[in-house]
């Protein structure tokens, strides 16, 4: 969770108390927890309703055997029993100086520290210890009779940070993560390619690659119409198979670094993404990598590296979650 504002310097000292009043010593009225229950169940549904996010949900169940197999919406039996003390327990056991990570930009270390020193020891500690995700792999397939289909299939990936997980992400833009303009095309990605080739149809088709702190998931994300599902999904698993045979170039390496590292330091142009990166690192790590450092690790990455990490994902145990009319799409043993 993250808490931010932004405020002019001669106002730090009254608004820094204020925040971390708010994330040290909150309060839970009876009557708010009642009344913004009824909120979470209009959330879950308004979430449901984006059939990414249901199959996204669904593959980290069939993933993991706990912690992030955990759903990110509360479950229906679970709201109207939320209680102010509730609330308060996870608080008193969660938000310890330990695990909150405290970030300032555009103000002095010096005031930032004498804050951080007045109010954080409020609550020492490291708190209840969390859950290290377990990866079982596993399938959850989800008949809704929709005419198009949305797959995805993965094995365990990288952990946040590690020389590795910039591997898995430079494979990710070598196969294709995506449009790179907002409602752009996908069109000239290795895995969309290979799927209009093998289908002479185009199709929504892209890596997916997730780090956590203790594990992650990679692997391909398929939307197309029913019909076409096996072929659109199968065509994608070969194109991987094709990489991790070498069949990719130092320059389609090249092409793929430059992608990502304009990615990367496109989303900490603002000061609210440069706080969540350093706020996220700093709690993973202990530290915060600069952009031009992190830019050197992901030009650091090798052609070898991304052959290995596509060899990684097809010798690994997979995982998958598909949502549609599922008739013609393969289960996982059939892949």
């Amino acid at each position: 969770m993250a808490y931010s504002v932004e405020c002019l310097r001669d106002y730090v000292d009254t608004v820094m108390e204020y925040l971390l009043n708010v994330t040290t010593a909150p309060e839970f009225r009876p009557w708010e927890v009642a009344a913004l229950q009824p909120q979470l169940k209009v959330d879950k549904t308004i979430a449901r309703q984006n059939t990414q996010v249901g199959v996204l949900e669904n593959l980290h169940a069939a993933a993991y055997k706990n912690a992030l197999a955990n759903p990110l919406y509360c479950p229906d039996y679970r709201i109207g029993n939320i209680t102010p003390e509730q609330l308060h327990h996870f608080v008193q056991n969660n938000f310890t100086s330990s695990r909150i990570a405290l970030v300032g930009i555009g103000i002095y270390h010096s005031t930032l520290k004498q804050v951080a020193e007045q109010f954080l020891n409020i609550r020492s500690g490291s708190g209840t210890p969390g859950a290290k995700a377990v990866y079982k792999g596993g399938e959850i397939r989800k008949q809704t009779g929709d005419s198009l289909v949305h797959a995805a299939i993965v094995a365990e990936g990288a952990v946040a940070g590690s020389p590795e997980a910039n591997a898995f992400s430079v494979l990710q833009y070598v196969l294709g993560a995506g449009p790179l303009v907002k409602r752009g095309s996908n069109v000239t990605s290795k895995l969309a390619q290979a799927v209009a080739k093998a289908t002479s149809q185009p199709f929504d088709v892209s890596a997916f690659n997730v780090n956590y702190s203790d594990s992650g998931l990679f692997g391909i994300y398929t939307i197309s119409q029913a019909a076409k599902a096996r072929e659109v999904i199968k065509a994608a698993l070969n194109q991987v198979k094709a990489v991790a045979q070498g069949g990719v170039t130092d320059a389609d390496v090249t092409i793929a670094k430059n992608q990502l590292k304009a990615n990367y330091l496109m989303s900490v142009e603002t000061s609210k993404g440069l706080l969540n990166e350093i706020g996220s690192e700093s709690l993973v790590s202990g530290t915060h990598t600069s952009p031009s450092a992190a830019a050197q690790k992901i030009d650091s990455v090798a052609t070898a590296d991304v052959v290995n990490a596509a060899k990684k994902f097809l010798s690994g145990k997979k995982s998958m979650a598909a949502s549609g009319d599922l008739g013609n799409t393969p289960f996982l043993d059939e892949l």
